[in-house]
């Protein structure tokens, strides 16, 4: 190879090298900038609530919790929500995938059975709703079923002095439809009932 060919093949080289160069940053600025900063603005735009974690706020603006994320309720006075094994932490989102037959799993159960017994005398283990005492895929599951609201009743108006018909009521204003009326199930989302059951109370 001559020495015009080797300054010819130089160039060649120089000039894939800049044209990926500059292909590399067109790409990171298409893709790392602009179309975030696209999507963030139409986000804020059309749907800020839901792009800002669908936060619920006190009349005071606080920040209460987010209506995607069940929190942990130990006042028996407030409805409770379904049992999770992260503690509703949203870093830790998931499930231990206990198999039915695991012994944590059955311990797990036969305390929260035994804890409902104490907690709620007056409805028996035959009327509690499996999903009280059964983790979520997520452990994050901020939703109960009505039938799982409802089942509290007496324990809540018993502790409270709010008579059963109000409570009943409060669970049916609060009491969400399935998706499009096809997808998924009603239910019902625990902390914005018991923030409206605090409301009741006062």
């Amino acid at each position: 190879m001559n020495h015009s060919e080797q300054q010819v093949q130089g160039l060649s080289r120089g000039s894939y090298l800049f044209s990926m160069i500059r292909l590399s940053l067109l790409f990171i600025l298409l893709c790392g900038i602009v179309y975030p900063l696209v999507c963030t603005g139409i986000a804020q735009l059309l749907m800020s609530d839901q792009a800002n974690g669908s936060l619920i706020k006190s009349s005071s603006g606080e920040i209460i919790g987010s209506e995607l994320i069940g929190q942990n309720f130990t006042d028996p006075k407030y409805f409770q929500g379904r049992v999770s094994s992260i503690e509703y932490k949203a870093e830790a989102s998931g499930s231990n995938n206990y198999g039915p037959s695991n012994p944590d799993l059955l311990k797990r159960t036969e305390e929260s059975v035994e804890a409902w017994k104490a907690n709620n005398p007056d409805v028996p283990v035959s009327q509690l709703p499996i999903a009280l005492i059964t983790n979520s895929g997520s452990g994050l599951d901020p939703h109960i079923t009505p039938e799982s609201a409802n089942v509290q009743i007496p324990r809540i108006s018993k502790l409270t002095g709010l008579s059963s018909s109000e409570l009943e009521k409060l669970v049916q204003e609060h009491t969400e439809g399935r998706d499009l009326g096809i997808f998924g199930d009603p239910r019902v989302n625990v902390l914005k009932l018991n923030i409206a059951l605090r409301e009741l109370m006062k």
